[in-house]
């Protein structure tokens, strides 16, 4: 079990950094999700890299857009987007204002609120799954695009704010290549994890969709 106990909000210029310095930075670290039944508190387990202009894989690849709009900083704000008709998923946006990169929040351990995350993921069979992926982690914590631009660094009230929490030793984080990602973009290993947790999630590989006959 890694420290949790330091609630002092990130700093800004935590995430006014190159993405690939903050992914991992941001493991172990806690997201509080206040909500009107009260706080969820996530401990970050894994994320995933995205590099705007130098990744094929991110949505900024191809410039700026209503869609990815906020990727474009300041940073430490939340970028909320659906995906699939049907799941949302969060990020952090992150680098210098004007230069888009963020990083999703692939999975993490809900150590506050599990209660109130139950009843969002009415599914999970286990407390270790109630944010076991993106789409499980953005539902368990009550995230949709309405949350799109939030500053998790503000020390007012706030939906989502990012805390200190205890980062994890560099010897317990693994990386590898990015769940789902095809094209020049799969063989970037900007996939972050926390060792043998087991709230990651199982890696997959891009499948390409096949139009019906």
């Amino acid at each position: 079990m890694f420290a949790t106990s330091d609630r002092t909000p990130l700093p800004r210029d935590f995430f006014d950094r190159p993405v690939l310095d903050v992914a991992p930075d941001l493991l172990g670290r806690l997201l509080v999700r206040t909500t009107p039944e009260g706080p969820i508190t996530l401990r970050i387990t894994e994320v995933e890299a995205y590099d705007g202009p130098n990744d094929p894989g991110s949505h900024a690849y191809r410039g700026r857009t209503p869609r990815n709009d906020v990727m474009f900083g300041p940073p430490g704000h939340v970028y909320v987007y659906f995906t699939y008709g049907m799941w949302h998923c969060l990020n952090l946006v992150c680098g210098p204002e004007g230069r888009a990169s963020a990083v999703l929040l692939r999975a993490g351990e809900v150590i506050e609120g599990a209660d109130l995350a139950r009843k969002r993921r009415l599914s999970a069979r286990h407390d270790r799954e109630l944010a076991k992926g993106p789409a499980r982690l953005a539902t368990a914590l009550g995230v949709d695009r309405a949350l799109d631009g939030t500053d998790a660094c503000t020390a007012g009230d706030t939906p989502l704010k990012m805390l200190t929490g205890g980062a994890v030793p560099s010897d317990q984080v693994r990386n590898g290549p990015r769940t789902g990602v095809s094209g020049d973009g799969a063989v970037h290993p900007w996939r972050y994890w926390v060792a043998d947790d087991p709230t990651v999630s199982p890696y997959r590989a891009h499948v390409p969709r096949r139009r019906p006959s």
